[in-house]
């Protein structure tokens, strides 16, 4: 996939948790994880935009394009 999430980073700068990144923005730790493994196929701008607000980041330090090496 060319998106890759970056939500592991973000909570390890701001020393927060699954857990408490789930609860302030209201999903559960489960979900959290997926988005956190790379295993999401989406993301809904509110919960995105709830995860820039705890987080304190822009939606470029949450995810990032890079391309595919393979496909040309």
């Amino acid at each position: 996939m060319a998106i890759q999430v970056n939500l592991d980073v973000m909570l390890a700068k701001r020393k927060m948790s699954v857990n408490e990144l789930a609860d302030a923005i209201g999903i559960t730790p489960a979900n959290v994880s997926v988005l956190k493994n790379g295993r999401a196929k989406a993301i809904r701008f509110t919960t995105l935009d709830a995860i820039c607000n705890v987080l304190d980041c822009q939606p470029g330090d949450v995810l990032e394009f890079k391309p595919d090496v393979s496909k040309s």
